[in-house]
């Protein structure tokens, strides 16, 4: 899989939208969140957020939420998740995840076999999917799997 076919099946973007040009050659953190999930909201948003920060100004690694509902539809709308992210100063894109209606659960969401939120997803410049994680890290620990493959061959 190539970090331009990570797939993303985005119904609309929050921010700057995300072309798969954007991605090639580059380390991608993956961020899939609910706004209406409290680890999401206190734990992983405010990690992310910061880890954001400190990668934004790299050209080997670019960070992408995506807003993937799969209770509660009604209330997590694009004018809700908008009030959302500015409120929690998200400042990287955020694609909210394509719900099909065949499922619950949205398109990309399934595609990737994410368990829940919050998840991340890490992909290296090769473009393959090199770690899953359902729950919030350390910022260290994902610093560091970051920074181990921005240096990987």
């Amino acid at each position: 899989m190539a970090a331009t076919d990570l797939n993303l099946s985005v119904s609309t973007w929050q921010g700057r939208p995300v072309a798969p040009g954007d991605l090639a050659g580059r380390v991608v953190l993956l961020y899939a969140f609910q706004m209406l999930c409290p680890m999401c909201v206190n734990e992983a948003t405010p990690l992310i957020n910061r880890i954001y920060g400190r990668v934004q100004q790299r050209d080997d690694v670019r960070v992408i939420g995506l807003h993937t509902v799969f209770e509660n539809h009604a209330q997590q709308g694009p004018e809700a998740l908008a009030g959302y992210l500015s409120r929690a100063g998200v400042r990287f894109p955020v694609g909210i995840d394509l719900n099909d209606g065949t499922d619950d659960a949205p398109v990309t969401m399934r595609r990737l076999l994410l368990m829940g939120t919050p998840s991340l997803v890490t992909v290296d410049a090769k473009g393959v999917i090199r770690e899953r994680l359902f729950g919030v890290p350390t910022e260290e620990a994902l610093m560091s799997r970051l920074d181990r493959l921005t240096t990987s061959p």
